[in-house]
């Protein structure tokens, strides 16, 4: 009730009453209530509210000079549902109060009533008002089958959508991880999309696909002269993006050297454009992705580590496409239909054997691999289902079973931590919590064989934390 009655603080109340002294009187009563009134005399005034002014709460006067009561009800209700609609109607009036709430009305009061019953029916209409919010943003957050570009509703994509959407407000650097084909460009301009720099300039420069002695000139930009090929002068990426977002994709093939200015670059905002005496302050939202593991680069020398806790503040990890169960089906319907209508195709549904071969293949290459699976078969051949004959190599050749196993069940780390005791030496009753934390470790890496990022996904951590955690060990610690 407390938190209710604090977001209620903040809601506002129409009073719909065509009766002065009545609507005064009420007035009165809402005096020393936490909620912001305003009063309207006509139908016509309360629904113009809808457009310039929509309240939380409605008092609503059956009795209105120029409209029905129970059309002003209906407005309400078609252009917002989560409206509380309160009815005020007098005592030989209570049935059509009573159809009110048929139509939608949260509650009614029979005039003559005290400030103590418009309070209690107040304030329950507004904590209505708060709970049915509370559940329409749940239901959003965990029932969305797509997002920004991206499809899918597994769990893992719910958490990226979130997090994308709470970062996407903040200046806050973004380091996007995942496998090549996830999408790491997709979830680049969803939050640039999502947030306040959504009218400013998206550029993307993809660092493993320029020569590197050319690299710092794409970034920084060039004046005439400053190398051979250099016949103008030249703003680079950094520059283009001023006032938007600048993607650096596949940052880990970014040279050694190069890093050093790209991190004092982060530092100041100043940008030298190559050969140039002169500097340039700029404003940009970075965000950076690579396909290898950030902090195994960092300790195989590839990669700065300055410049790593520089731009990993906010990581986000994609998830493969494998692991996503159903999600490759919800894409690949989304796709084909796009496709289909693109080449002027009829196809329209996956036949359950093709289903079965998109939920048994690996998709080493990921989404962007499915996409192309799909173009293949749309531009080479019709009908309006697909069916395993039309699929290319090497998803022709997959047989899967009829009945996937089920996935393992998926508990917490502290459900696991609990397992892994219950399996000790119980001498003591006790072992040091290192090393229950590397029994763990060592175990989900085993059965995973040795493949950190599925045993992270297993155990809920992050892949940085288990390299982390080998790297101690291998130095510090004796080995079991």
């Amino acid at each position: 009730m407390t938190e209710a009655l604090t977001t209620a603080s903040r809601q506002r109340v129409l009073l719909v009453e065509d009766t002065i002294p009545l609507a005064r009187l009420y007035e009165q009563y809402m005096s020393a209530l936490p909620f912001d009134v305003r009063h309207v005399e006509t139908g016509a005034a309360a629904t113009a509210t809808l457009h310039d002014h929509p309240p939380d709460v409605v008092l609503l006067d059956l009795n209105l000079p120029d409209m029905d009561g129970l059309e002003v009800l209906k407005a309400f209700r078609d252009h917002d549902p989560s409206i509380a609609m309160v009815i005020i109607t007098a005592n030989g009036s209570v049935g059509t109060a009573v159809q009110a709430m048929r139509a939608g009305a949260f509650d009614f009061l029979v005039k003559p009533f005290s400030a103590d019953r418009l309070s209690v029916t107040l304030r329950n209409a507004a904590e209505r008002n708060v709970l049915g919010r509370i559940v329409r943003n749940y239901r959003r957050d965990l029932g969305r089958d797509h997002f920004q570009g991206f499809v899918g509703a597994c769990d893992e994509m719910q958490a990226v959508y979130r997090v994308i959407e709470t970062v996407a407000s903040s200046k806050a650097s973004v380091f996007v991880t995942g496998e090549s084909g996830t999408g790491k460009e997709l979830a680049a301009e969803a939050i640039h999309r999502s947030g306040p720099r959504r009218s400013g300039p998206f550029v993307t420069l993809n660092c493993a696909a320029i020569p590197k002695d050319l690299l710092e000139s794409e970034i920084f930009g060039h004046v005439k002269g400053a190398f051979t090929s250099a016949t103008s002068d030249r703003a680079g990426a950094a520059q283009q993006a001023n006032g938007g977002t600048l993607f650096l994709d596949e940052i880990g093939e970014m040279p050694y050297d190069l890093q050093a200015k790209l991190l004092r670059f982060l530092q100041t905002g100043v940008v030298q454009p190559v050969g140039s005496a002169r500097t340039e302050k700029i404003d940009v939202r970075f965000v950076a992705a690579t396909n290898r593991d950030p902090l195994v680069e960092v300790q195989a020398g590839r990669f700065r580590e300055d410049l790593y806790y520089r731009l990993y503040v906010v990581p986000i990890h994609l998830p493969a496409l494998r692991e996503r169960g159903d999600d490759v089906l919800l894409i690949a319907r989304r796709v084909m239909a796009d496709l289909s209508a693109e080449e002027g195709r009829r196809f329209s549904t996956l036949s359950p054997e093709v289903e079965a071969v998109f939920r048994s293949y690996d998709w080493p290459g990921n989404v962007r691999q499915l996409i192309n699976v799909l173009r293949n078969v749309v531009v080479l051949h019709d009908g309006e289902t697909m069916t395993p004959d039309m699929l290319p190599p090497p998803l022709s050749s997959v047989r899967p079973s009829p009945t996937p196993p089920p996935l393992p069940p998926r508990r917490n780390e502290g459900a696991a931590l609990r397992e892994s005791v219950s399996e000790m030496d119980r001498d003591d009753g006790l072992r040091p919590l290192w090393q229950v934390e590397k029994d763990l470790i060592l175990r989900a890496l085993a059965h995973y064989d040795n493949d950190v990022p599925k045993a992270a996904t297993r155990l809920e951590i992050s892949p940085s934390t288990i390299y982390r955690k080998l790297q101690i060990w291998k130095t510090e610690m004796p080995v079991a």
